[in-house]
């Protein structure tokens, strides 16, 4: 196998990575409240560009610290919007959060400012097939895992974090689904060999859909900071 093939191939083999995980806070809706959290210092912020979601952002993202990364969620629309939008506010990187293909993700890719992320998500309940993921391993920066439920995203529910025992890549993802200060040792105990990149949450935290709890999330961000994985 050549090292073209075996770039494109997924692999059972996890290294061990003594690299502390991210954290992503995303749905940020209000103006003040994304000034406040950005205050807190995630890695990610996510702004949800999908009009039928509660927590729909109506272009309303003010200047942010170039240390966190603005991701823009969307779901099947189409590439012209993502990139006007990833143009508008200046996107450090885009999360598929539908059923986009494969050749739409190539050509989105091909479209896409220089350094432009992608995320790719994949919703999961109590199985998933993996195999799946093997024609977007060259195309997908991360892919993020969150809960299959009615929404794309913000369903408030963990789904069966023990499927994630049989990733096959090697490629970093988020965490998602439902993530609140009770899942603290959860993740604390999740095997260090897996390549999880950053959590994501997002309703665990809110007051309504798209305004954030500051004081909760703070004391979050202090607990999880805490967190050496076992």
């Amino acid at each position: 196998m050549d090292k073209s093939d075996s770039n494109n191939t997924l692999k059972p083999k996890h290294q061990h990575r003594s690299v502390e995980i991210g954290l992503k806070i995303c749905g940020m809706k209000y103006e003040d409240n994304i000034r406040t959290i950005a205050g807190l210092q995630p890695d990610y912020l996510g702004f949800i560009f999908y009009e039928k979601s509660a927590r729909f952002n109506e272009d309303v993202i003010p200047e942010l610290p170039k240390n966190i990364k603005k991701i823009g969620v969307f779901v099947n629309a189409t590439i012209d919007y993502i990139i006007e939008k990833v143009n508008q506010h200046h996107l450090n990187g885009v999360q598929l959060h539908g059923d986009e293909s494969v050749e739409f993700c190539q050509n989105l890719k091909k479209e896409l400012p220089h350094k432009t992320i992608i995320i790719k998500v994949f919703s999961i309940k109590d199985e998933f097939d993996f195999s799946i993921l093997s024609p977007y391993e060259k195309i997908a920066d991360y892919y993020l895992f969150d809960t299959k439920g009615k929404l794309p995203g913000g369903n408030g529910y963990t789904f069966n974090w023990e499927v994630l025992k049989n990733y096959p890549s090697e490629k970093p993802f988020f965490l998602s689904g439902g993530i609140g200060t009770e899942h603290i040792e959860k993740i604390k105990h999740i095997n260090p060999n897996l390549p999880i990149h950053a959590i994501d949450v997002n309703s665990k935290f809110e007051v309504e859909p798209g305004l954030k709890n500051a004081a909760q999330l703070k004391d979050f961000i202090s607990r999880y900071k805490n967190v050496s994985r076992e």
